[in-house]
């Protein structure tokens, strides 16, 4: 492979902020779904492979010597290009978390459970669950998986990163309370 920074059009030294602004700006612009029915549809595919290869080569290597920026994803414990896409979703960016997830190769676990995120937060609620199970078929005992996937079954919220604490929005929701209230009213009825 060739130097990582180079391919990311970037010097050795290059700042954390500098190597996620040039990914971004590549990605955009080499992301398969630009080229759909286009006779350098499979060039930029290589492109986009060549593009997320670099980018992980440079996270990894910056998570491992120590170096992070102390952003969210980084003291999760998320490195690479995941952590992008979870940095992503936690903020709301769905189209650039979904951008970096299509342009991915590697499709195995991890990316199902994320991709189950994205759809679950845009109200895709069947290609979610879809999404999920997947995720827990290919990694049965990861915990974060099959609880996303139970979530989804019942209603709640399916991610939640480590080390947040509960917004409103993201705790006891209506269903729960309406749920508790109406199981209270049957032992009330049965007693």
């Amino acid at each position: 492979m060739k130097d990582p920074y180079s391919v990311l059009g970037l010097s050795s030294g290059a700042s954390e902020e500098d190597v996620k602004k040039a990914y971004r700006e590549l990605a955009r612009k080499y992301h398969p779904d630009n080229y759909h029915e286009n006779p350098l549809a499979d060039l930029a595919s290589e492109k986009m492979k060549e593009i997320n290869e670099a980018y992980d080569t440079i996270t990894k290597g910056a998570a491992s010597s120590g170096y992070s920026s102390g952003s969210a994803s980084s003291s999760a414990g998320y490195t690479g290009e995941y952590a992008a896409v979870r940095s992503a979703i936690n903020s709301g960016d769905l189209d650039y978390a979904e951008s970096m997830l299509k342009g991915t190769a590697n499709r195995g676990a991890e990316w199902n459970f994320l991709m189950g995120s994205l759809y679950y937060r845009r109200g895709w609620l069947n290609e979610a669950q879809r999404y999920f199970q997947l995720a827990v078929q290919m990694e049965p005992a990861n915990m974060e998986y099959r609880q996303a996937l139970s979530r989804s079954n019942t209603g709640g919220s399916p991610y939640r990163p480590s080390g947040y604490g509960t917004p409103m929005n993201q705790g006891c929701d209506m269903c729960d309370i309406c749920s508790a209230l109406m199981c209270a009213n049957l032992c009330c009825r049965c007693g």
